[in-house]
């Protein structure tokens, strides 16, 4: 059967969720995908754009790449705007004389950046922020700048003041409207929102009518407005709202709507045949939708109604919930009170500078809409009231009043949305989508995540999620234990309060106290991990070394035949033509297979049990410490050679990895930990697959937290930029301790991170903010920690008991003569079941 061609003009974010939408249907074989986009790359996420500014690269924007499409059959064409539709022979033509012909023809052009008709407009530093390389440009005025100006003081303008606050600038947001957001704020909300902006040094001047630009006299730009009054500024960023990319559209005949903007029917659907537009182009309703989840519901409508379904976009909710320079911002439905007859609760903090208020009917049974300026907690419940028209309480104003007393506050339990509420509006997930996900055995918020797609663009939704989910379990039935094991009726972050603060330092100690019975093989490792966590002891002092489990009671990883290997510690891969020749001397001695691992160290294989301490005697003789590849504890930190060799390096990372590993080395932890550290955003290091990454850049260092490979490979989240090293340092230790105070058993930090309440942003105010108050405490538990630090198998290779522990046979000094290696590449490897039994054949023959 011949495909379906199907043109998408426009690889924006809606047009790449066009892509995808087709490419998951159960007929996806049948269509065939191109896509022309006029910028140099394919579809990034413009929600994330001032992430740029505070070290994101374009490549973290990115929301497909080139082998994705590759590998689905989709073409794709850079750097080529389609100039003409010839839809009376159902083809397009590119600007570069490409013609395609297609089935069917979807318009995904979006928007372009308002810039207001003003004499002077046009100059070299005046910009708009919309793509990656109006970014580049911010980036590279901002550099001989010292003072910025926003025009707009809306979403956008807002977001680009915040970006040029990020590259040090001195900024001011100049706004037409007597007041800041005012599309989604009302007069309340939006003077606590300039209050709060200007206590961060951003200066606001509204009411404000730009009449030119001018050579200034101080700064390179002079803004003269309509009140005579006027600014001085080095550069000048347009961000005063967008208008619908209908250019090609308005060319060939399709209908444009009055203001602009190409009209479409509940399908999608142009008034040409086989014509479809979706995103920001697209006019439904005589409205213009201009965030990113109605484009995502305008994409899905497409892909059914050419696919054969009966999904219809009928509008969108417009609420939003947001932070803008640092300030929480929230607007749900009729922010404003227009609907006739409604009424106001409003409640007003001014010494914690908080405002709500919402908006409900005459009769007062249903909320119209709300405002939420500085604390946003009740957005998830005031949206969902809002869009599925749900009864109000008896006191609406419980809404929105703090508890007082101990009381809880009036609200909305989960149970009373519909099935079809949407939680996640960015991916159109509903309460009943998510409720199916716990029913099919997702159980935490991260498998939500990855079975639904919840929470996973802006992860707004993520409270109300988890809300959803744990209702839904106590629905089943599901008791949500969360003991550790049948001998502590304890988590693991509760048995770490019980240690820090009762002085507990044994099992014995833990168990009298806080258990029952002997304990077991997932309770003993954890609670030896906490103690050393917190006290940092010999792993194999007393008591502690019968509750290790395999690889941390020898100090070295089993292998698949019983042997053991061997990773000396090489800090930051840096290691000296002495001890190379040190180690290639023992592995020569000891038979062992050698290997370069991925962490830039040395392992060496095929050691039995009792020549680990000989092995290790020589190898401390030589220099080397215990590289704790064995234990859940820092493993490595890898670098590039940064700023000492590389032309492109900006500082030294070979000295920060070094720096960090010998600072954390011997930390325990639930799960193993792994750094890295790369002289400049070139990321040769791969920082950013790391639970910890660092990279240099020209303003200090951007630490990354939270990423890992394996089998699920996450991308490490940006955490803060600009850091010198003593900041980096300090955010690091808190990171790392709070982790170790709060983290499940065996949980690595990008799963920790996902399942957390408030996730990155949560974690921010706990280690950057210090909400919680506890960072000096997290950095001196860190301080003991360091402090005590001891190498494990200098310490057992100094006692002749504990060697003992070492032997093969507990009455023998014999070996294990069933051991059987091959030779293979000049090396040894472990025999095979076929090679072990011609072995022993072969033994039997000369005995």
């Amino acid at each position: 059967m011949t495909k379906q061609r199907i043109i998408v003009v426009g690889n924006g974010m809606v047009g790449h969720k066009f892509i995808d939408n087709m490419l998951n249907h159960d007929r996806a074989a049948d269509y065939e995908l191109i896509t022309f986009s006029e910028e140099p790359r394919l579809a990034y996420d413009r929600v994330q754009l001032s992430s740029y500014f505070a070290g994101a690269t374009a490549d973290d924007l990115m929301l497909t790449s080139e082998d994705y499409y590759q590998e689905n059959g989709v073409n794709y064409v850079l750097n080529d705007k389609v100039v003409e539709i010839k839809h009376a022979e159902n083809k397009v033509v590119t600007a570069s004389g490409r013609e395609e012909s297609y089935d069917k023809l979807v318009l995904a052009t979006g928007s372009f950046p308002f810039v207001p008709p003003i004499p002077g407009r046009e100059q070299e530093h005046c910009l708009v922020y919309r793509t990656i390389e109006d970014l580049e440009a911010i980036t590279a005025s901002a550099k001989e700048s010292k003072v910025g100006v926003v025009v707009g003081g809306g979403l956008l303008g807002l977001e680009a003041a915040n970006a040029l606050k990020n590259l040090g600038l001195e900024v001011h947001v100049v706004e037409f409207a007597p007041r800041l957001m005012a599309v989604q704020l009302d007069e309340g909300g939006g003077q606590l929102l300039r209050r709060k902006i200007e206590s961060m040094g951003v200066a606001v001047h509204t009411e404000k009518n730009t009449r030119e630009i001018v050579a200034g006299e101080n700064k390179r730009y002079r803004m003269n407005f309509a009140d005579e009054s006027h600014l001085e500024t080095d550069m000048i960023l347009f961000s005063a709202g967008i208008r619908p990319q209908d250019e090609l559209a308005r060319q060939f005949g399709i209908e444009i709507g009055e203001r602009g903007g190409i009209v479409i029917n509940n399908q999608c659907q142009t008034n040409i045949d086989n014509i479809y537009a979706i995103g920001e182009c697209a006019l439904w309703g005589g409205m213009i939708y201009g965030l990113v989840a109605p484009g995502y519901t305008m994409a899905k409508v497409a892909a059914s109604h050419i696919t054969g379904g009966d999904e219809a976009f009928t509008g969108a909710d417009m609420s939003t919930k947001l932070k803008l320079l640092g300030v929480d911002v929230a607007s749900v439905g009729d922010a404003h009170g227009r609907t006739p007859g409604s009424l106001s609760y409003i409640y007003q903090d001014g010494v914690n500078e908080v405002y709500k208020r919402i908006i409900v009917s005459e009769d007062s049974t249903k909320l119209l809409g709300a405002v939420l300026v500085g604390d946003v907690d009740a957005y998830g419940t005031l949206q969902q009231m809002c869009v599925n028209g749900m009864d109000l309480p008896e006191s609406p104003e419980g809404l929105i009043v703090p508890s007082v007393d101990g009381e809880s506050a009036g609200g909305l339990g989960v149970d009373a949305l519909p099935e079809g509420a949407h939680i996640c509006t960015c991916n159109e997930v509903t309460k009943g989508q998510i409720c199916q996900a716990v029913r099919d055995g997702a159980t935490t918020i991260g498998a939500i995540k990855s079975e639904t797609k919840a929470g996973t663009s802006c992860g707004g939704c993520v409270a109300l999620a988890t809300q959803v989910m744990n209702a839904e379990l106590a629905n089943l039935g599901v008791e949500i234990n969360t003991d550790i094991c049948e001998h502590f009726p304890h988590t693991r972050q509760e048995l770490y309060h019980l240690v820090r603060v009762g002085q507990i330092k044994s099992f014995s100690e833990m168990i009298d106290k806080h258990g029952k019975g002997l304990g077991c093989d997932i309770c003993k490792p954890a609670v030896a991990s906490i103690l050393a966590s917190c006290w940092n002891d010999y792993v194999l002092k007393d008591e502690l070394a019968g509750l290790q489990d395999t690889n941390d009671h020898f100090m070295a990883n089993m292998q698949k035949n019983g042997t053991y290997s061997i990773v000396p510690r090489i800090a930051g891969g840096e290691i000296t033509p002495e001890k190379l020749i040190a180690m290639g001397q023992v592995a020569k001695k000891y038979k062992l297979y050698t290997k370069i691992t991925g962490g830039q160290r040395i392992d060496m294989f095929g050691a039995q049990q009792h020549e680990l301490p000989m092995i290790w005697q020589e190898l401390i003789d030589a220099g080397f410490e215990t590289g704790h590849a064995y234990g859940k504890s820092v493993r490595t930190v890898k670098s590039c050679v940064g700023s000492t060799w590389c032309r492109y390096g900006m500082l030294d990372s070979v000295g920060m990895a070094i720096h960090i590993e010998d600072r954390y080395k011997g930390l325990r932890s639930p799960h193993k930990l792994k750094f890295a550290v790369s002289g400049c955003t070139r990321e040769c290091a791969e920082a950013q697959s790391k639970d910890v990454g660092v990279i240099a850049t020209a303003d200090g260092w951007s630490l990354y937290v939270c990423g890992n490979g394996g089998m699920k490979p996450r991308h490490a989240d940006l955490f803060a930029t600009g850091l010198d090293d003593e900041t980096l340092i300090k955010y690091i230790d808190r990171f790392l301790m709070f982790y170790i105070r709060t983290g499940d058993r065996l949980q690595r930090t990008s799963v920790w991170m996902e399942n957390m309440e408030g996730g990155l942003d949560y974690l921010k105010s706990v280690i950057i903010d210090d909400k919680l108050n506890i960072g000096a405490e997290l950095e001196s538990e860190m301080a003991h920690v360091i402090s005590t630090y001891q190498c494990e198998w200098k310490t057992t290779v100094e006692d002749p008991e504990k060697v003992k522990r070492f032997r093969t046979f507990v009455n023998s000094e014999e070996k294990d003569n069933t051991v059987v290696f091959v030779e293979e590449r000049d090396q040894i490897r472990p025999a095979n079941e076929e090679e072990i039994v011609r072995f022993v054949e072969s033994e039997k023959e000369i005995a």
